[in-house]
């Protein structure tokens, strides 16, 4: 819920490694998101359908080894955030989702 632009409570989804190329599915709900590239190699996002390594909005830095903490990030979490679908490509894409919503 969020009262005079503060959110009172919330609720997260629990975020796990996943490889797949759909990171978020559309949430007119969402209030938030993160992602986390935990793989050694660029991670692709696009706030859409079709993720690429040609198309996307950001790329993520690679991690210098699987899970260490050292990817990339990108996030919404103030002001207006973005609710369709985030897809992601990349060469054996690794990451880390979060998905707020009241």
């Amino acid at each position: 819920m969020i009262a005079g632009g503060v959110v009172t409570s919330q609720a997260a989804n629990t975020p796990s490694i996943a490889s797949a190329a759909t990171a978020l599915a559309a949430n007119t709900a969402r209030i938030g998101w993160s992602i986390q590239n935990l793989g050694q190699n660029v991670l692709y996002v696009l706030l859409g359908s079709g993720a690429s390594s040609t198309v996307f909005h950001v790329a993520l830095k690679a991690g210098t080894a699987n899970d260490d903490g050292t990817g990339g990030s990108v996030s919404q979490e103030v002001g207006s955030v973005y609710n369709g679908i985030i897809t992601v490509a990349g060469t054996s894409p690794r990451y880390t989702v979060l998905e707020m919503a009241p």
